[in-house]
């Protein structure tokens, strides 16, 4: 984890390294985050819209897909549920078309949230840069802030233009070298802070560091050839629409999704049908209809193993792949069980995860038509 920037005879990094000092928001961070990102691409003239589409498009998965809590009244958090209420763009869109579906967006409840974020974030996150600015300077207009602070020396950016979205920043050359000789130091110095500001406002969720980038691809492989061998043994019916699994393409389904666990246990891998996987989502199944179930196929798959070298040695793998609670190890898998009892220690994991995750936010969901 990167927790220090480069040094540098240009750009003064004790001020630099004081950005994020008194966030009560998480704005700063993602504004910050925006210029950088837009510099690596080679862009030095940036409009407030620009970077505010590229904010939302960046913290767009956090809220959205993760259901993480940027503050109690963040207004970037906001304007991503605005946008993913009213716009139609899914949770884990790329972050190419989020910005395209924002771009030019005339909703008027969006422009009032955009307009309202420009109104101190560009000017404060250079506070540490602008010793000579007291308290009243703060509470003059845009335009007269603006030139009070250009006329101050090292900084991030200078204020071209001031017309509200329309405004204009011009990168310094000097942070326009820094940023492309040192910038996957600085993002994982950005990341770092961010891991930092979440895990405060989310003390009971799980893996909040795969929680800051889009969802990436999961390797199920080990999970994936254990189950389908389960099932050329005996027959497996979908807990979820009670359809044979037998000579059907699987899916492997995380019980509570990933994109609040983060993880690939075991415990939480269930088989299904692939248009049932894409249909659940990253949505929790009703608990009273499909907990018994899912435990049941558990027990069911490792009874089976027990009676079978390939499959048990299938099974061993995903141990070591898929288990890396010691504690759950033991509770579950180093002995064997009888049913009832698996059962109760696999719900007490379970349940806990569960509640949080609907505690959170994360929505219920069962078969249509059941």
């Amino acid at each position: 984890m990167i927790t220090e920037l480069p040094v540098s005879e240009k750009i003064d990094i004790k001020k630099l390294g004081r950005l994020f000092d008194n966030m009560s928001e998480s704005y700063k961070l993602f504004w910050f985050r925006a210029i950088v990102d837009l510099a690596y691409a080679g862009k030095d003239v940036l409009t407030y819209d620009e970077l505010i589409n590229e904010m939302i498009a960046s913290g767009w998965y956090m809220v959205s897909e993760y259901k993480l809590n940027l503050g109690p009244s963040d207004t970037m958090e906001k304007m991503i549920l605005l946008a993913f209420e009213k716009f139609g763009i899914k949770s884990s869109e790329n972050k190419k078309n989020i910005i395209e579906a924002l771009k030019n967006n005339a909703d008027l409840e969006l422009l009032k949230m955009k307009k309202t974020l420009t109104l101190n974030v560009p000017y404060r996150l250079q506070a540490p840069y602008l010793d000579n600015l007291k308290g009243k300077d703060w509470n003059r207009g845009q335009k007269d802030v603006a030139k009070l602070i250009n006329n101050h020396n090292g900084l991030i950016y200078r204020f071209k233009e001031i017309d509200s979205l329309d405004s204009i920043i011009v990168v310094s050359d000097d942070f326009m070298e820094y940023i492309h000789e040192n910038y996957e130091i600085v993002s994982g110095w950005i990341r770092y802070k961010m891991i930092e500001y979440l895990q405060k406002r989310n003390p009971s969720v799980p893996g909040i560091i795969y929680k800051i980038d889009p969802p990436q691809a999961r390797k199920l492989e080990h999970a994936i050839r254990y189950w389908k061998e389960v099932i050329q043994e005996t027959e497996i019916r979908d807990i979820y629409c009670d359809v044979p699994l037998n000579g059907v393409p699987i899916s492997i389904d995380h019980f509570i999704p990933w994109s609040y666990v983060a993880h690939d246990e075991l415990w939480n891998l269930t088989p299904t049908t692939r248009n049932i996987n894409s249909s659940k989502s990253n949505n929790l199944p009703n608990w009273g209809k499909y907990a018994d179930k899912m435990c049941e196929l558990q027990y069911r798959a490792i009874s089976i193993s027990h009676n079978n070298q390939k499959i048990e040695k299938l099974f061993n793998d995903c141990l070591n792949e898929y288990v890396n609670d010691p504690n759950i190890r033991n509770i579950l898998y180093e002995k064997e069980q009888n049913k009832n009892d698996f059962i109760n220690h696999l719900k007490d994991i379970i349940e806990p995860v569960y509640i949080s995750a609907k505690n959170l936010g994360f929505n219920e969901w069962q078969v249509k038509n059941e």
